[in-house]
């Protein structure tokens, strides 16, 4: 596997267990809950435009 690609799966990982703990709190934060959704999107759209690029190469 491509370090990046690894990277970039930790990356998302972490986000998506930051989001989960926010969302079980007893009152989540909405803003941060936001943040870490937008957080999450733009790193699974990094990993699909890294598979797509690797895929054409």
């Amino acid at each position: 596997m491509h370090p990046r690609l690894y990277r970039l799966i930790e990356v998302h990982q972490r986000i998506d267990r930051a989001l989960r703990d926010e969302q079980r709190r007893g009152r989540p934060d909405p803003l941060r809950v936001t943040q870490l959704n937008k957080l999450k999107l733009r790193v699974k759209d990094l990993t699909g435009r890294f598979l797509r690029k690797g895929a054409l190469a």
